[in-house]
């Protein structure tokens, strides 16, 4: 079943729009194109217009975590039995948000059910980079050899690294 998503304004819409077609699992509906007076009410106002607009929408999808603190949004997405997808750990970085969402997406709509809230905070850990002798070092264990021996069977020779494959 395709959902039905009110987006907030924090979202790039290009990029949505873009992508649109390839967003088989949802229809993602940017708040002004519902209704231009959603972008000056509360929270908490935005989920109860959801629920009485004609459409019968799944949730709301924001970066706006804060709602997540505030027991009055807490109570009417309860009451509405909405869905609420927070992109969160996104900072003001609205590509980061839209990426978070597009990954998490498919999950999220499956699981849905309009019978219940849910709320879906989506995260994305900011790690170092790995070191790849480490990942070398791991797959050796795995061929029950050194990660030594494993790197000198599988360089390049110095003739080979002089060869541009596309030459």
């Amino acid at each position: 079943m395709r959902r039905l998503f009110a987006l907030d304004q924090n979202f790039p819409q290009p990029i949505v729009d873009g992508l649109a077609e390839y967003i088989i699992e949802a229809e993602l509906v940017p708040l002004v194109r519902i209704d231009e007076k959603l972008a000056t009410l509360e929270d908490w106002e935005v989920m109860l217009a959801l629920n009485h607009h004609q459409r019968a929408w799944d949730g709301l999808i924001t970066t706006d975590a804060n709602m997540l603190a505030l027991p009055r949004e807490l109570a009417v997405l309860m009451q509405t039995k909405l869905t609420l997808v927070v992109s969160k750990e996104s900072g003001h970085d609205p590509i980061k948000a839209t990426g978070l969402l597009l990954a998490y997406l498919p999950g999220i709509c499956q699981q849905t059910e309009r019978e219940r809230s849910q709320v879906w905070t989506l995260r994305a850990v900011q790690r170092p980079a790995d070191d790849p002798w480490e990942k070398m070092e791991q797959l050796a264990r795995r061929h029950a050899t050194t990660a030594s021996k494993l790197y000198a069977a599988n360089k390049l020779n110095s003739k080979e690294m002089r060869r541009d494959p596309l030459g």
